[in-house]
């Protein structure tokens, strides 16, 4: 059974998140070209090659969707802006795109919503992209022109703000294991993406704070969970390499703790030059950090070049698309990021979620989200100063490479009529909301 709200602090936020190319439909609003439409626009990148450019339709249906998270008894909405939508070109602001932000954010208040705004959710204007995006140092000062623009509109609004969500995922699943847009396998050109995107962060932040934007401004981090595959010397050092390049290399640099050694082994001699005088203006100061929390993964070691990692399978219960599921791995994670990384820097569950075949029955999203958020509340009991839990996704949606088949959303979507049904999860949620 999911926790009752009364079982968690005071004023603790409990809402659902989405993203901006996943839901949006990029075809709509004059958005411009993203490198996720070029991406999927190249076969072999995506099941059955689909894109976003219809996704479900909220730009037109935004208000229905508002409705039922109010519905659901949520109390925010962590929602993203697409870059592509708001910049076509990158550089130029596109009025339609800026007003369709402004209504959005003013339909969450109308609604008692609290608006949580990510900046950047990987929908990068192809004319950004084809100038070397994230592997090119000038996409920084891009990258805080833009979120100054979003913040100039609707930043007097927003309950919190992240500059990035899930930097591992812009860098690393992107340039060096080439899953997602651009769909590049480079070590030098994951090690720049991987610098370029923390340095993005950090001078974001530092304009937005000359902005005017004084408190609750964050950054998403994902983590998994890293464990050997078994207790031989050479699996536990591929996890370890593992967890130092997804769970550490991006905290440690945001808080101010460098990058880590065993990570450095292989892309020191590929990040850009001088890197290091970079990292005092990473390490900005944060008022928040958010916390994606899926699964974990057994690694063994592969003989083949660095990092020497593969995964195995593991012996858990695992979700439509193969994700082992764990639900204490987020409470060690939240416990681990107090004691190594953030001290007593507030933190979110930014996303957890769950993709489940299109069935009747709802039953295992429903335990999915009870697990987990018991997980928060051990957390929350043994000293972490956990704010609030968004669950992923309030929507089923385009779920990048996988295309239309994964469904982790509260509510259905029958992509032919767009028509929305909530799911027992749904009601489940809302039970346990409203008492």
């Amino acid at each position: 059974m999911i926790p009752a709200r009364s079982s968690f602090p005071p004023g603790f936020l409990f809402g659902a998140a989405t993203s901006a190319y996943q839901i949006e439909g990029a075809g709509f609003g004059g958005a411009g070209v993203s490198h996720w439409d070029s991406f999927a626009a190249t076969p072999g990148n995506t099941a059955g090659a689909q894109d976003g450019s219809r996704a479900c339709e909220h730009v037109l249906r935004w208000e229905e969707d508002l409705d039922l998270l109010a519905g659901a008894g949520l109390d925010a909405y962590r929602f993203s802006t697409s870059w592509a939508r708001v910049m076509p070109d990158g550089v130029t602001v596109n009025p339609e795109g800026l007003d369709f932000y402004d209504r959005l954010v003013d339909g969450m208040l109308s609604r008692g919503l609290k608006p949580f705004l990510t900046f950047y959710h990987w929908d990068m204007p192809s004319a950004l992209a084809m100038r070397g995006g994230w592997q090119n140092r000038e996409i920084v000062d891009h990258f805080a022109g833009f979120c100054r623009v979003v913040h100039g509109r609707i930043g007097d609004r927003i309950e919190a703000a992240a500059t990035l969500n899930e930097p591992w995922c812009i860098s690393w699943l992107s340039h060096f294991l080439g899953i997602h847009a651009p769909g590049l396998c480079d070590i030098r050109a994951t090690g720049h993406a991987m610098h370029h995107v923390m340095l993005a962060h950090g001078t974001a932040v530092a304009a937005l704070r000359a902005d005017g934007m004084r408190d609750n401004l964050g950054l998403v981090l994902n983590f998994e969970t890293a464990h050997p595959a078994d207790d031989r010397p050479e699996s536990v050092a591929a996890a370890a390499r593992q967890d130092a390049i997804y769970n550490r290399w991006f905290v440690q640099a945001a808080m101010g703790q460098g990058y880590p050694a065993l990570a450095m082994e292989g892309l020191e001699p590929h990040l850009p030059p001088r890197w290091q005088d970079d990292l005092a203006m990473i390490a900005q100061p944060l008022d928040w950090l958010g916390v994606n929390y899926y699964t974990r993964k057994l690694h063994t070691f592969d003989p083949g070049p660095w990092p020497q990692t593969a995964e195995v399978p593991g012996p858990l219960p695992k979700t439509q698309i193969g994700w082992e599921i764990r639900p204490e791995g987020l409470a060690e994670f939240l416990l681990r990021l107090k004691r190594e990384h953030t001290g007593d820097l507030p933190l979110y569950v930014t996303e957890n979620g769950l993709a489940l075949a299109d069935e009747a029955e709802d039953q295992g999203r429903i335990d999915y989200l009870a697990g987990h958020l018991q997980a928060a509340r051990q957390a929350i009991a043994e000293g972490v100063d956990l704010r609030g839990f968004f669950y992923w996704s309030l929507l089923d949606n385009y779920e990048w490479s996988l295309g239309y088949g994964p469904r982790f959303g509260l509510i259905h979507v029958d992509y032919q009529t767009m028509r929305r049904m909530p799911k027992a999860s749904w009601h489940a949620l809302r039970a346990a909301l409203r008492g």
